[in-house]
């Protein structure tokens, strides 16, 4: 089956099998591989994205499903010189990150409160990556990135202090 859909700004079209995920379509399809499959339950919040804004698990949708659709991946936060959202950073300058397999989904889930919320409490921001699996770090770290994030977003400095992409995406 074609299926059309603007993924991180850019409108693409593809040929998948009817039964094709739209996180095996990101993957193995448009080389996205920030989006992780950890469970493929729909569990561990690994591979989740924003369809049309909102944060999904792309592990339980079928690639047909989002026809039509406006995607964004870990890959489309990044602004396209390579300086890194201010969530981003803030991941990498708390130290909300360890073995990173995680990220992508925590990331997808902040941004989505954060684009509704400009300074959610702690409480608020555990209430809302609650879908999210870290093995690693604890969640004190990520808690304390997002808090970050959303003050460097309110102030207005989203430009400050770029940071480049120097290789696989966070």
């Amino acid at each position: 089956m074609k299926v059309g859909f603007t993924v991180n700004g850019e409108a693409v079209s593809m040929e998948v099998e009817p039964r094709t995920t739209l996180a095996d379509a990101l993957r193995e399809g448009l080389g996205l591989t920030g989006t992780h499959l950890g469970c493929e339950q729909g569990v561990c919040g690994a591979c989740t994205i924003l369809l049309d804004g909102r944060p999904i698990r792309a592990c339980l949708m079928f690639a047909v499903q989002a026809s039509g659709c406006s995607v964004t991946t870990v890959e489309g936060m990044a602004a396209e010189d390579g300086t890194l959202h201010p969530l981003q950073r803030a991941f990498c300058d708390q130290h909300g990150l360890q073995c990173g397999f995680c990220t992508p989904g925590m990331l997808m889930s902040a941004l989505h409160l954060l684009h509704r919320e400009t300074s959610p409490t702690r409480r608020r921001i555990r209430e809302e990556l609650s879908g999210n699996i870290c093995r690693c770090t604890g969640y004190a770290s990520i808690v304390d990135a997002v808090q970050a994030a959303a003050e460097e977003m309110a102030a207005g400095m989203d430009d400050a202090a770029p940071t480049e992409v120097t290789g696989g995406t966070t």
